[in-house]
Order: structure tokens, then sequence, then C-alpha cells
């Protein structure tokens, strides 16, 4: 009775017996039978040409020839030669390159054909003209591509970082100037005398009267929100009591009770009560421009 053990798999390997590679922890010793490797998947494409225009430039270079005056028969020949090797390796990648063969070949033909005369005194039209124009566009757009690879490119050359800041930044609308707020206070007369009847009559308006309707109006404002500027305006009061309650809004500006803001410039004007921790702003020109009767006038 014959009984055969079979050894650990994991086992190592007897002196001298080549192990080619290791799958899965397991040893192999020998190539499989079935393994299938495709005839190009060991090629590697250190350079190649974009296309036939880009083979035709790198010729031209090579031989340091003038792109507006080149010798068709040389670079027929150079270029039918790299067209019949790239043939017999990739016959779908040399389909566009063999077009490009069939123009080199027509504009030869040409060139070696007399040329007509022509009725003026014009020079004869030059069958490399087009290809010529075509090659010298394509090299002002690969030198532009070049220039725009070589710009720094994120994830190529640079990464992104980010910084959290963890501080509350504080929030810096743009400052309001006595020329903006006298257009914004002309545009509330003009709107006022469009709507104003004609009255006769004589009336005391008292500033300080004024001066506590706004500052009661913005104390109803929830949280110390912002009204708009021509809210605080009534129209049917006529064009003194608007003055009178422009120049009351004025008092309030310079004894810092209200702060006048406006989000950017050229956009609409608020008003809202002052805060602690305002700084000057408007106030600072009002008080300094003390004749606000000129202002409003």
């Amino acid at each position: 009775m014959n009984t055969t053990v079979a050894g650990d798999a994991t086992q190592a390997p007897a002196q001298g017996e080549l192990v080619l590679a290791r799958i899965h922890g397991e040893p192999l010793h020998a190539m499989p039978t079935d393994l299938y490797i495709p005839p190009d998947a060991l090629e590697v494409f250190l350079e190649t040409f974009e296309g036939p225009l880009d083979l035709l430039l790198y010729l031209i270079r090579r031989a340091n020839l003038d792109i507006l005056d080149v010798p068709m028969a040389p670079l027929t020949a150079q270029y039918l030669e790299y067209v019949e090797i790239m043939r017999t390796r990739n016959l779908e990648l040399a389909s566009e390159y063999l077009l490009m063969a069939a123009t080199l070949l027509d504009i030869k033909s040409r060139m070696l054909l007399p040329r007509p005369p022509k009725e003026d005194d014009a020079e004869p039209e030059d069958p490399r003209a087009e290809l010529m124009r075509r090659l010298v566009e394509y090299e002002r757009m690969k030198r532009a591509a070049l220039m725009l690879d070589r710009v720094p490119r994120v994830e190529r050359d640079f990464e992104w970082t980010a910084v959290h800041i963890a501080e509350r930044t504080v929030e810096r609308l743009p400052d309001i100037s006595l020329a903006d707020l006298q257009e914004a206070w002309l545009q509330v007369l003009r709107r006022a005398r469009l709507t104003a009847h004609h009255h006769i009559r004589r009336e005391e308006l008292s500033v300080r009267e004024h001066m506590t309707r706004m500052l009661r109006d913005l104390q109803a404002v929830p949280d110390g929100g912002h009204i708009a500027f021509d809210a605080l305006f009534e129209p049917g009061l006529g064009v003194p009591g608007l003055v009178v309650s422009f120049l009351a809004m004025l008092e309030l500006v310079k004894e810092n009770l209200v702060r006048i803001t406006q989000t950017a410039p050229m956009e609409p004007i608020y008003v809202r009560l002052a805060r602690d921790g305002d700084d000057g702003g408007l106030a600072a020109d009002v008080a300094a421009d003390t004749d606000s009767d000129a202002l409003a006038a």
C-alpha cells in the first residue's frame, strides 16, 4: 500500500529551486501555460507626434529650414519614410498621416509642372502657400500651449491650503460721504414736490420734536435694525416739514445718536440707532460742517 503525503504549500522552496513570484503567499516556480500577454502590452511611447502638422514642423526645425520657403523634395522623402514605419506598426494611427503625404506629393508635382502665365503682372500663386500658412498657425498655437503649460497649476505644481481663523471679523461697511447723503436728501425733496399741494399757512416746526419722533421710530425696530433713509420722511408734511426732519436727522448724527450706513456705493441708505464701538464716520464730517442749514438748502 503506497501512501503519498502532500507537503505544505507555504513551506520554503528546496535549495536551488527558483521562485518567480508569490501570489497570495503561494510560491510560483513556473510560468502558467494559460497566461496571455497582448503583443503591445509592454510597448512604451517615449515621445509621439500630435499629428501630421507636428511631424512636418519637427522635420523642418530639425533641418533648420525656413518655414516660408521649404524644399518639398527632401521634406516629402523624410515624411514618407516616417509614415512607412508607422504603417507597419499602427495602421489606424497612420491614416491621417497618409492624407498629409498625399497633400505633399500633390504640392511636389504641382511645383514640377510649368506654371501657366497670368494676364496681369501679379506673381504666380505658390502651391505651398496654404500648407505653409497652416504650419505657421500651428506653430503659433503650439508655442501658446507651451506658455500656458508653464503656468503654475493646482495639484501639479502646488496645493491649495486653507487657514481657519477663529476670530470674529468685524463687518466694515463703506463710509457715507456728505455728497451721498445730500443726493439722497435731494431725491426725497423731488418726490415730495411731485406729491405736494399748494397750501398757504403759518406753522411752527420744532427740530427737537422731529428728533424725538425719529428716535421713537428707530427704537420701535426690533433688535436695533435699520430703516430706509426715505422711510423716516413723511411726504405729507410738505417741504418745510421735510427740511426740519432732515435738520433733525443731522442733529442726531452730530450727537452720535444714530448711524447712517450703506452696503455698497450707489446703494440705498439706511439709518439705525448708534451702538457701542461705532466710529465717528459721517458724524465727524457733519460736526466739522456746523452749518447744517446750508447743507439742507
